[in-house]
């Protein structure tokens, strides 16, 4: 039976990562369960073992994506790694994983109001995440002032979050957290540092 029940689980966690290789390509606003049944070449019944509902499905996929997304980003992290250059890396990492995001996924989470709370729960863990590191690197760092840059940082990915930064800039969300990140390293420079 346990096995059973693993093998099941295997199946959908493979189901969700060819949907979301789906998802990220084409977004998911424009697609029916039959066209992702017809993509991924199984049945609609194969595609509700994922969820109940078509909505279900999307936000079970949109979660994984998220979920994964932060597994791989806290990996990139080195604890041995300077404390300066931490915060960057977690924000180069962000860049890299929504990088495979294509303009129509943004634009479908925007659109979703179940996928948009993801997206912005996910963004609020980032922020305090990347605080947390600013605030870590200030305690080493003399002259850095953990405060603000956690505050700036925590504004711009909101921003990104949102679209702003997009509408105004043209950056994707990817290249924003790539740009972000080089903000926060050479503010955190301790010869680039600003006393107060």
């Amino acid at each position: 039976m346990d096995e059973r029940v693993t093998r099941a689980a295997r199946r959908r966690e493979a189901l969700i990562g060819r949907l979301m290789d789906v998802f990220l390509d084409r977004g998911f606003a424009e697609l029916s369960v039959a066209d992702l049944a017809a993509l991924l070449r199984c049945s609609k019944s194969t595609l509700y073992a994922v969820a109940a509902s078509r909505e279900q499905i999307i936000a079970a996929v949109v979660r994984a994506f998220f979920r994964r997304a932060t597994e791989r980003v806290e990996a990139a992290l080195d604890p041995a790694a300077d404390p300066r250059e931490r915060a960057g890396a977690y924000l180069r990492a962000i860049s890299r994983e929504l990088a495979p995001a294509s303009p129509a996924f943004f634009a479908d989470l925007d659109a979703f109001a179940p996928a948009r709370e993801i997206y912005k729960q996910n963004t609020g863990f980032a922020v305090r995440r990347v605080r947390g590191l600013v605030r870590e690197a200030d305690g080493r760092m003399p002259g850095a002032d953990a405060a603000f840059v956690g505050a700036v940082a925590g504004q711009v990915m909101e921003s990104i979050h949102r679209g702003e930064i997009k509408a105004q800039t043209g950056l994707d969300d990817s290249a924003a957290y790539a740009a972000l990140a080089s903000l926060i390293v050479a503010r955190m420079r301790p010869s680039e540092a600003v006393s107060g």
